[in-house]
C-alpha cells in the first residue's frame, strides 16, 4: 500500500451476491475515465480564497508564498477590506479561530443579505455571532475570512491546479438543496412528506434541510422526491458509480432490520461529533437511488455496481475499491461531519487533513493517470462574499423570495419549468479541479454553478440530460468545466503530495508521473524529485515492523510534553508506502500502520509532521 486507507476495511456479507462480470471502461469523451466528487460544506469563496494569493504569514503559522506568474482572482480589493458597503469590514481568521460558529444560510436570509445585488447586508441577515466555546465567537463573524495560513491545503492546490472564481452554488439555501442540485440540478418535485416539513419544503421544491423519507437514520423530518437523478442516468448507460459518506455503515442493526447511525469522531476542539448526516445524502432522497437501511455491498467486488447497496456506501467502501483497483468511474465523496469543514462541528483544518489524505492515496494509484478530482461545495454557510451573479432563474413566492423585494428574487425570465422557490445562481463558492488534465496555477472566470458538475458527467459519459424536453433541470443552462481542463497540449500536471496537518507540499515524496501508456494505464514513473530540506520539525521516530503492521513511535526532541495531532509517512524511492495519523500526548505519540504487503528491511525516509513543522529522517526497518 503506497498510502493510507481512509478508515479500516470492515468485512461485509455476501448476501445476495450476484457474480460479477469483468466490465471494460465505460467509454469517455475525454481521457478521464474516473471522476471524483469531494463535495464539501458551507463555504463562501471569498471565506476561503478572498486574498489569494496573498498570505499574512505570521509566526507560528504555516507559510504561503505564490509561484511567479500565479494569476489574480476576483477577491477582496483594498477598498473591500477598508471600506466595505456592510456594516463592518472583513477580517482575518487565524489557525486558533479555525472552529467558529454556524452563520444563517437560509433560503430567504440569504436574500435579504444579498440586498438586490448590493451585498451589503450580512450583518443584519446571515450574522451568527455568539455560541458555545470552543468554538469562535465574534460580534461580525460572518465578515471573517481565512487564507493561504489556515487553508494552505487548497491554496496549494490552486497553485498546481486549477480552480474558478466563478462558480455559484445553483440556487439559494443550505445544504440539502446544494446537494440535490449537484445530482440533478432540481429542488423541486416534493411528493411525500413526514413530520413537519415548515420552513423546508416551499411550493414543491427542497428549500431547507429536511431529511430524505425513509431512511433509518432520518430525523422527523422527512421529505421525497420524484424524478431522475444522475444515478439514474448512470445506470441506464451501465456506467459504474457510487455516493460514498461517512458514518454511513450502521454501528447497529435491530431485529428488523432497523440501522442505527451511530460513528463519531472528536472534532478539533474535542467535541463529539456524529459522523453521519442524512440530510447531506441527495441520493436517499429517490427510490430508486435509496439504500434506506444501509445495507453493506454484497461483495466488495460489487462497489460501483447494482446490487443491495444501491450505489450507496460508506465511505471506506471508496478506499477497498480505490485498493483493489475497483474504482467507480464515477465517485462522490461526502467526509464524515467532523472533517466537512461545516462550521460548528467541523473547520478547514481537519477538512484539509480529509483533503490531503484522500488526494495523496488517489495521486499514489495507478488510476491517477485518468482521474480527475472536483472539489466543490455546498453552500456558502451566509458567510460574506462580495460577488454578485444576478438570477438566471427566477422566483416569485411572497413567503419565501427577498432578493429585490419581498416575493421577488430575480427580475427577468420565467423559473424553469414554471417552479417556483428555485431563484438562483445563489452565493460564489470555492470549485477546484485537480488532475493530471487540470491546467496548473490557473483560474477560470467561466460562470458555472453546482450543475456544471452534473453536466460534465452527462457529456463525458454520453447520458444525455436530466430532462432533455422540459427544461426543468439547471443542467440545461449551466456553464461548462471544459476551460478547467487541457486535453490537447500533451502537458500534464504533476501530483503533489500534501502534509495533513500544514497543507504544505511536502518536497522530495511524489516523482513526476509518468505519461499515459497507448492503453490508457498509468505510464512508467518518472524520476524522483529532489530530496526537500529538513523542515524545522521536533519530533524524532523510531520504527519497528511486524509483517505487515508497522509500529512508529515519536517523541518531542526538546523534551517538552506537549499534545497536538502528528502525521507520519514511511517513503521510499518517491512512493509513500504506508502513512497515518495520530495524537501527540505528553510529548509522545504512537502509530500503527498497515501494508498491503510486507515492505522490505532496509534503509527508508520517515516523514514526521506537527505544528512545529516536518521532518524528514532515514531509518532502519528491522523485522521481528
Amino acid at each position: 500500500m503506497r498510502t493510507r486507507l481512509l478508515g479500516g476495511l470492515a468485512a461485509v456479507a455476501a448476501v445476495g451476491a450476484t457474480a460479477l462480470v469483468p466490465v471494460a471502461h465505460a467509454q469517455t469523451t475525454t481521457p478521464i475515465q474516473h471522476l471524483v466528487v469531494i463535495f464539501q460544506e458551507n463555504v463562501s469563496f471569498d471565506h476561503y480564497f478572498g486574498t489569494y494569493p496573498q498570505a499574512t504569514n505570521p509566526a507560528g503559522e504555516p507559510s504561503f508564498s505564490p509561484a511567479a506568474g500565479t494569476p489574480a482572482v476576483d477577491g477582496l480589493t483594498p477598498s473591500l477590506l477598508s471600506a466595505n458597503p456592510n456594516s463592518a469590514n472583513p477580517f482575518r481568521l487565524g489557525r486558533s479561530q479555525a472552529l467558529t460558529c454556524d452563520q444563517n444560510h437560509d433560503y430567504t436570509a440569504e436574500q435579504k443579505a444579498f440586498d438586490g445585488g448590493k451585498m451589503d447586508k450580512f450583518v443584519q441577515n446571515t450574522n451568527s455571532p455568539a455560541c458555545s466555546a470552543p468554538n469562535y465567537s465574534n460580534p461580525n463573524l460572518v465578515m471573517g475570512y481565512y487564507d493561504g495560513n489556515t487553508v494552505t491545503g487548497l491554496w496549494n492546490l490552486a497553485q498546481h491546479f486549477a480552480m474558478s472564481d466563478n462558480s455559484f452554488g445553483t440556487t439559494y439555501g443550505p445544504s440539502t438543496p446544494g446537494a440535490l442540485n449537484l445530482i440533478a440540478g432540481q429542488t423541486h418535485g416534493v411528493t411525500a412528506t413526514s413530520g413537519s416539513t415548515t420552513g423546508a419544503v416551499a411550493g414543491g421544491s427542497v428549500i431547507g434541510d429536511p431529511d430524505p423519507l425513509g431512511d433509518d437514520c432520518s430525523g422527523s423530518s422527512q421529505v421525497q422526491l420524484s424524478g431522475p437523478n444522475v444515478g439514474d442516468l448512470l445506470n441506464q448507460q451501465h456506467v459504474s458509480w457510487g455516493w460514498f459518506e461517512g458514518g454511513f455503515r450502521p454501528t447497529s442493526v435491530d431485529n428488523t432490520g432497523k440501522a442505527t447511525c451511530g460513528a463519531f469522531h472528536y472534532n478539533s476542539g474535542g467535541v463529539k461529533q456524529g459522523d453521519y448526516s442524512a440530510h447531506h445524502e441527495p441520493f436517499q432522497y429517490y427510490a430508486s437511488t435509496a439504500n434506506p437501511h444501509h445495507l453493506p455491498p454484497s461483495a466488495p467486488g460489487m462497489i460501483g455496481q447494482s446490487d443491495q447497496a444501491n450505489h450507496q456506501y460508506d465511505l471506506t467502501d471508496f478506499s477497498s475499491a480505490l485498493q483493489s483497483h475497483n474504482l467507480p468511474a464515477v465517485s462522490f465523496l461526502k467526509a464524515s461531519r467532523y472533517q466537512d469543514a461545516h462550521p460548528g462541528n467541523s473547520d478547514p483544518l481537519d477538512e484539509q487533513t480529509f483533503l490531503a489524505d484522500t488526494l495523496n492515496q488517489l495521486e499514489a494509484s495507478p488510476e491517477w493517470a485518468h482521474t480527475a478530482v472536483v472539489i466543490a461545495y455546498d453552500d456558502s454557510d451566509g458567510w460574506y462574499d462580495h460577488a454578485f451573479q444576478a438570477p438566471v432563474n427566477p422566483s416569485m413566492d411572497s413567503a419565501t423570495d427577498a432578493l429585490n423585494g419581498p416575493g421577488v428574487c430575480g427580475t427577468s425570465g420565467s423559473p424553469l419549468g414554471g417552479f417556483q422557490d428555485r431563484c438562483g445562481y445563489g452565493p460564489r463558492l470555492p470549485l477546484l479541479v485537480v488532475s493530471p488534465y487540470a491546467r496548473t496555477n490557473y483560474v477560470d472566470h467561466t460562470l458555472t454553478d453546482q450543475s456544471s458538475i452534473l453536466k460534465f458527467i452527462e457529456g463525458n459519459w454520453g447520458t444525455g440530460q436530466i430532462d432533455p424536453t422540459g427544461h426543468t433541470s439547471f443542467d440545461s443552462i449551466a456553464g461548462s468545466l471544459g476551460n478547467m481542463f487541457d486535453f490537447t497540449s500533451g502537458t500534464r500536471a504533476q501530483p503533489v503530495n500534501l502534509d495533513d496537518q500544514t497543507g504544505q507540499v511536502i518536497p522530495g515524496v511524489t516523482g513526476p508521473a509518468g505519461p499515459a501508456g497507448p492503453t490508457g494505464l498509468r505510464g512508467s514513473a518518472g524520476p524522483r524529485g529532489p530530496r526537500g530540506p529538513r523542515g524545522a520539525g521536533r519530533l524524532t521516530c523510531r520504527v519497528r515492523v511486524t509483517r505487515r503492521r508497522i509500529r512508529v513511535t515519536c517523541v518531542d526532541s526538546t523534551g517538552r510534553k506537549r499534545s497536538g495531532r502528528v502525521r507520519v509517512q514511511i517513503v521510499r524511492a518517491g512512493w509513500v508506502l504506508a502513512s497515518g495519523s495520530g495524537r501527540l500526548h505528553r510529548g509522545r505519540a504512537q502509530l500503527v500502520l498497515r501494508t498491503r504487503r510486507p515492505l522490505r528491511a532496509g534503509v527508508l525516509t520517515l516523514v514526521a509532521s506537527d505544528a512545529t513543522g516536518t521532518a524528514t529522517q532515514a531509518v532502519t526497518l528491522g523485522r521481528s
